[in-house]
């Protein structure tokens, strides 16, 4: 399973790359000193393609690679709803979020909050954010990358998995905490080309193994017709039941709750994950113009139509090859200590990629790992300089002070997701996991969002009092069912429709205080939508419609 001199030649120069083209876009020149937008938002300097590659180096991580396909391997094609819904998302964001979030001149998230409602608000979900970004983003992706790692290179027993933790924390520093989002958006250029093309390889290969007839399109007809079940994009309840961890099996309507994930509860994760989290959407506000990043975000929308063929067919060819082989069966449920979904995508790398081949392979993998946690890292410490440290504990730090702190503070929340990241190690399905625990606070914080962009009268009172009641709601839908089911007024319901009622319910909530606060009409710091606002150019235009027609197509032949 390790990795021949070749494929370590691969990994070194890859990462030779990576630092050096890091520290390059980095330097300063003589006399200079970086401030706080040269390193928080790359000095407003990124064209369109590079927005864009950043965006989806920032999303792809071991979160899809080894969690979505783990999803695959238990459920099918029905997980690139994630994916494809995605696609349509950037869209909106596009048109409809980015044009008041630059014309505010933001650097956080955070900081629409102040201007929107108070300083309070805006406190209140700083803390929150770097909180969620350091327990849960980082710590995740660490684990998930380092137990992929142990797969590949070294025996599966967990053994090397800290070690592989700390070389991929150490590298993902290396250049982000220095150079900061200009480095960070910059290497994201090279790493989205490297975990493509290697994706794909790993895809390419592993269809013409399993194909009768060598081919590529042989493969993918092969898949579908041994598990024709498994390219159902709409679910049916009772029909995928998905292996556990423990043994057992659960409906996978659970998770994805058939039409709900076109009218229902993805948009909520959707939604808060590309409009209103700091490391996906930092990279926009680092824009030239609103047209730059709108054409960034259009770009980034057409490759997310191509993700699942990279990190969700994987885990369905894994899922065939388990079925139809025994001999296959035993040597995974061996090499994994049992049944482990999230296995699927780095066992299918140690069986059957080349040498050579596989230090490509490692290397895209390794480059959606260290460019999610360099991501996370940078915003991580954008938030807490600018939105907690500047506002609330040095108002006069200078913008030296300002770059220190921010490189100081990603360091610590590094080293706390470095410990804290073993934690993870009985999770299965990562991917289901991380979206369910996020479901517990996006939808109070994406009704706080959208009300306060296209609704003048929500008041501040309103978005304190979501912020804070959305997390009963949403636990109430949550842990009430697991803890206290004989009582009825705990319904059961699939998370998915969690997210939706959480949402609507906090929703609500603002409207009613917001009227209260205000009976007279709108809130004094309520948005005016200003006539053309939203008016895009064309190639904006061409992209929506190509995602549109193809999604169409797609729900239309795997529904």
């Amino acid at each position: 399973m390790g990795l021949e001199i070749l494929d370590i030649l691969v990994l070194v120069l890859y990462g030779a790359v990576i630092l050096g083209v890091g520290f390059w876009v980095s330097r300063s020149k003589a006399g200079e000193t970086k401030d706080s937008q040269d390193y928080f938002l790359a000095s407003k300097s990124l064209p369109w393609w590079a927005i864009g590659a950043s965006l989806i180096a920032a999303n792809i991580s071991a979160e899809q690679f080894i969690g979505m396909s783990g999803s695959g391997f238990a459920m099918g094609l029905a997980i690139a709803s994630y994916e494809w819904m995605a696609a349509f998302t950037l869209i909106i964001v596009g048109k409809y979020f980015l044009p008041i979030f630059i014309e505010k001149g933001l650097y956080t998230i955070p900081e629409f909050l102040e201007k929107r409602y108070n300083s309070t608000v805006k406190s209140v979900l700083a803390v929150f954010w770097v909180f969620l970004f350091v327990v849960v983003n980082l710590t995740s992706v660490l684990y998930l990358g380092g137990s992929a790692l142990d797969t590949i290179i070294g025996n599966g027993d967990g053994s090397i998995v800290m070690y592989s933790i700390i070389g991929l924390s150490l590298f993902a520093a290396a250049y982000s905490l220095y150079g900061g989002l200009s480095a960070v958006a910059w290497t994201d250029v090279i790493q989205v080309v490297v975990l493509i093309v290697g994706g794909l390889i790993t895809t390419y290969l592993a269809l013409t193994h399993i194909a009768p007839d060598d081919s590529f399109l042989g493969g993918l007809a092969y898949l579908y017709d041994k598990v024709p079940e498994r390219f159902d994009l709409i679910l049916e309840e009772g029909k995928i039941m998905m292996p556990q961890g423990d043994g057992k099996f659960k409906d996978a309507y659970q998770d994805l709750p058939g039409i709900a994930v076109l009218v229902g509860g993805m948009w909520v994760a959707n939604i808060y994950y590309w409009g209103f989290n700091q490391y996906i959407i930092q990279r926009t506000l680092a824009a030239k113009s609103l047209k730059e990043s709108q054409k960034g975000i259009a770009f980034a929308a057409i490759i997310k139509l191509i993700v699942p063929l990279i990190v969700v067919i994987p885990g369905i060819i894994a899922y065939v090859m388990f079925k139809e082989d025994p001999e296959v069966a035993a040597e995974f449920t061996k090499a994994n200590g049992g049944l482990a979904n999230d296995k699927a995508y780095p066992w299918l790398i140690a069986q059957f990629i080349p040498t050579g081949i596989k230090g490509v392979i490692v290397a895209a993998l390794a480059a959606a790992i260290v460019s999610s946690l360099a991501s996370m890292l940078n915003s991580t410490s954008t938030i807490f300089t600018m939105d907690i440290y500047k506002p609330l504990i040095n108002k006069d730090a200078s913008q030296g002070k300002l770059v220190n702190v921010g490189r100081v503070s990603g360091l610590v929340a590094l080293i706390i997701a470095v410990i804290v990241a073993p934690v993870l190690g009985n999770i299965d399905q990562a991917f289901r996991f991380i979206q369910e625990w996020t479901g517990l606070v996006s939808p109070g914080i994406l009704a706080i969002f959208m009300l306060g962009l296209f609704w003048k009268r929500t008041s501040a009172r309103a978005a304190v009092v979501g912020a804070i009641a959305s997390i009963p709601i949403a636990l109430f839908f949550k842990v009430g069912p697991n803890q206290w089911s004989d009582l009825p007024i705990f319904p059961s319901m699939p998370f998915m429709h969690q997210m939706g009622l959480t949402f609507l319910l906090t929703a609500l909530l603002m409207v009613v205080i917001s009227i209260m606060n205000n009976p007279s009409g709108k809130d004094e710091k309520g948005i005016e939508i200003q006539s053309g606002l939203f008016k895009t150019n064309a190639t904006f235009n061409v992209a929506a419609v190509v995602v549109m027609l193809v999604l169409a197509t797609l729900y239309a032949l795997f529904w």
